[in-house]
């Protein structure tokens, strides 16, 4: 086991009394780095604490500003005793996620691993879109930080997936695909323009 995972794995067991951070300053790679929330103005900082949640593997549904002691776990870890972290979280997601979503739409930016966790269900399903980058998962994360920094910039709130492509038409070339099946999301297909 190498040093760094050894002193990961240490500060796993110290969450309790740990010092904590705001998650828009805890989570950070590709995606991360593409929002680039530091650099977002005033209004659109404010729309990125009320219109992001992060799917957290050890804390459930996070917002940008809420306070979090730094960690490592991946949602695609079988912990013993609790088996399979997206089986684990499916149920205690879907209530504060449906909630949270209210009448505006899902945008969704989570990996596989990530989406296992939760996927809308019912009317809200109707209004569920995954971002679809093909090519390099560097890219993909890449890229999906970008929308998600897209839709933080703009004051408009859109009810409807059709609307997100006039939203991201002038940065990306957008397709959008209707869902395969009842209860599956919309695709809409992202590359930078």
């Amino acid at each position: 086991m190498s040093p760094n995972l050894t002193d990961e794995i240490g500060r796993n067991t110290r969450l309790h009394d740990a010092p904590t951070l705001p998650a828009r300053d805890l989570y950070t790679g590709v995606l991360y780095d593409a929002l680039d929330l530091g650099s977002l103005d005033a209004a659109s900082s404010r729309r990125a604490g009320s219109r992001l949640r992060v799917v957290s593997a050890l804390y459930g549904s996070v917002r940008m500003t809420d306070r979090l002691a730094p960690y490592r776990l991946s949602m695609a870890v079988n912990l013993p005793g609790t088996g399979p972290l997206a089986s684990f979280w499916r149920p205690l997601l879907d209530p504060v996620l449906s909630a949270e979503a209210g009448r505006g739409l899902v945008v969704d930016c989570r990996s596989s691993t990530y989406a296992a966790a939760w996927a809308p269900s019912g009317r809200l399903a109707e209004r569920w879109v995954q971002v679809r980058v093909p090519g390099a998962t560097h890219m993909a994360k890449h890229t999906r930080g970008l929308v998600a920094r897209a839709l933080c910039q703009t004051s408009a709130d859109p009810r409807r997936p059709a609307a997100l492509l006039d939203l991201l038409m002038p940065a990306f070339e957008v397709a959008l695909h209707e869902p395969s099946r009842t209860g599956a999301p919309w695709t809409l297909d992202v590359q930078p323009a």
